[in-house]
């Protein structure tokens, strides 16, 4: 019975994740069109104990290209993004990580600093001179404003794709605690273990990132939908309030539209990056 009780937890909590996030919907693309685009690199300094991460990620379109970079939220992976990597848009290159701790990437435990998340990032910089878009759905993008930070001179622009960014509005469910209880734990798939550490230390970690915003330089482009049930509508004030050091922000408010706008507004997520690749200071 106590397994029983255990098992019927996690499974409960998985579902409660799953809704908040872990691909449904997804994209059209079959994740196993992707196998012939994935690549990976090795990090140091992002896992406790300082060994080796080996980061896995996706790329496809024009290697000579602005690179766009995809960060997903939490849970999430790379593949979450296959149809933008199966119809790259013209004359860019897409890159898309699964951040450590999903996906291909190690560790098999979380990493819930914003600082070795946007290490994991910075690492895809193009090291050519070639210019990079950072878009960051959900918890990515505090994940690509931290990254723009600290390389302003290696970044053209970044996208906010439905992103939280407001520790005020952050709140821990009352299931997210029975997920941490080590024997439920214990029984979560990676992706949803992974997911309730970032969340528990999401609200500290942007506390930490609030300075660091104004110390993005590079044009921003807010997206989010009016009914993200989510990630609230208002981080975009909190987001157009904190960017005060970047050259210009622009803000695409998606009337009815929910917290999956890669899946459910393809399009206009589309129109973004094409927009981005536009800005200039």
């Amino acid at each position: 019975m106590r397994c029983r009780s255990l098992f019927r937890a996690a499974g409960l909590i998985a579902v409660a994740f799953g809704m908040a996030g872990c691909g449904v919907p997804g994209p059209a693309t079959p994740a196993t069109a992707m196998d012939p685009l994935r690549r990976s690199l090795s990090l140091d300094g992002l896992a406790d104990g300082g060994e080796p991460v080996t980061v896995s990620y996706l790329t496809a379109g024009d290697p000579s290209g602005i690179r766009l970079i995809l960060v997903h939220g939490t849970p999430g992976a790379a593949d979450g993004w296959a149809d933008f990597l199966a119809d790259p848009p013209p004359g860019v290159e897409v890159v898309a990580l699964d951040r450590p701790g999903f996906g291909d990437s190690g560790p098999d435990g979380a990493v819930t600093s914003l600082d070795g998340q946007a290490d994991a990032v910075a690492a895809l910089l193009p090291d050519d001179g070639r210019p990079a878009i950072l878009l960051g759905h959900s918890l990515g993008g505090p994940i690509v404003a931290l990254a723009a930070a600290r390389h302003p001179e290696r970044v053209h622009a970044v996208i906010l794709l439905a992103a939280s960014l407001d520790p005020a509005l952050e709140r821990i469910h009352p299931m997210q605690h029975v997920g941490a209880w080590a024997p439920v734990r214990a029984v979560l798939p990676r992706p949803i273990r992974n997911a309730n550490a970032e969340l528990f230390a999401l609200k500290p970690e942007l506390e930490a990132l609030r300075p660091e915003l104004a110390l993005v330089r590079c044009p921003v482009l807010i997206v989010h939908g009016t009914d993200d049930d989510l990630v609230p509508f208002s981080n975009v004030a909190y987001a157009e309030t904190h960017l005060t050091g970047a050259c210009r922000v622009e803000t695409v408010v998606l009337g009815g539209a929910d917290h999956f706008l890669p899946w459910n507004a393809a399009p206009t997520v589309r129109a973004a990056i094409a927009r981005a690749e536009a800005m200039e200071c």
